[in-house]
């Protein structure tokens, strides 16, 4: 990986207050819990006055963004509700919503450096005609939380939605292990072994977290994402939230294991903190002053990974190889 600004971050989360005509979501409890309270202080947005928090969230992470020495561009994810057994959707047991027409207004006020990844629960009743519409608006991705929105992408129901993604070449990102920010209501949707239906559907498949399980304990998903990556050479994981201390242990356990790492892409999970313990112990002391220097996230995360000799790929590779497909 070429140490320039030139690498685009596939896993940056769209944050947004509802204020009116911008269609997001945040229920009551969500809006109660710690981590949103914190993020709430952590970027002085006040529930208050929606429209000035959510501008006020976009000019802190332009700001963090621009000044990064190493990414260039973010694919703003969006965040699509739950949907009950008719499509429509469920307020009821929604916790968060951010929706597409939210995220494509970002990418057209600031095109120079963002790029479109919106949400679709393939349960919704126009999920196949929201692709071909996220489609034609310039979507690079469509991101998707199965353990929140509550549907099981090993379903053969999904097939139509899966391939209308290939047919589209719009890779997609899916959460994989524990959801801990939203409530998980089936944390087993988590488990990557549920994306191989797309993938044999022709889908290119991007699985968040590199497949960590997200417990700290163990990674049971390390043998299957060997697997689905021998068999499927349209098959990547993000390194998104990887110095998260619950999921740290799987970046260390790739950290040995090359074969893997060029199914890598790079990704932060903003807003989310980015650590650098696992550096400890592991790097030189010049090397870990360094990081603990460096305070922008982005940047962090480049120089943990790096500094573990962990490699990546930047989406950019697989935007190029699909144009030229």
């Amino acid at each position: 990986m070429t140490q320039t600004k030139s690498l685009i971050d596939c896993h940056v989360h769209l944050a947004a207050l509802p204020d009116g005509d911008n269609g997001c979501f945040i229920s009551p409890k969500l809006l109660r819990s710690p981590l949103f309270r914190f993020l709430l202080w952590k970027h002085d947005l006040s529930p208050t006055a929606p429209r000035t928090a959510n501008q006020r969230y976009l000019d802190h992470l332009l700001k963090e963004l621009r000044a990064s020495r190493y990414v260039s561009k973010a694919v703003l994810l969006g965040m699509d509700g739950f949907y009950d057994h008719s499509g429509l959707l469920n307020r009821q047991h929604t916790d968060f919503l951010v929706s597409n027409d939210y995220v494509f207004d970002a990418v057209r006020a600031y095109p120079d450096v963002f790029l479109a990844g919106p949400s679709i629960n393939p349960q919704r009743k126009d999920a196949i005609d929201e692709v071909h519409r996220c489609a034609d608006a310039g979507a690079v991705l469509i991101k998707v939380l199965p353990n929140a929105q509550h549907f099981d992408p090993s379903d053969r129901k999904y097939v139509a939605f899966y391939r209308a993604l290939a047919q589209r070449k719009l890779p997609f990102l899916s959460h994989v292990g524990y959801e801990f920010s939203l409530i998980g209501k089936d944390q087993s949707l988590g488990d990557p072994e549920r994306l191989r239906l797309a993938l044999d559907e022709g889908v290119t498949v991007i699985a968040a977290h590199a497949c960590s399980y997200g417990l700290m304990l163990y990674e049971k998903f390390l043998p299957t994402f060997h697997e689905l990556s021998r068999r499927h050479p349209h098959f990547y994981a993000d390194i998104s939230a990887l110095t998260q201390p619950h999921r740290m242990k799987m970046l260390l356990h790739l950290r040995h294991h090359p074969d893997l790492q060029s199914r890598l892409l790079f990704g932060t999970d903003y807003p989310l903190s980015v650590f650098h313990l696992a550096a400890w112990g592991r790097v030189s002391p010049g090397k870990l002053w360094s990081m603990i220097r460096t305070t922008n996230r982005f940047d962090r995360q480049v120089e943990v990974c790096t500094g573990l000799r962990l490699g990546f790929r930047s989406l950019s590779d697989l935007l190029a190889s699909s144009a030229n497909s």
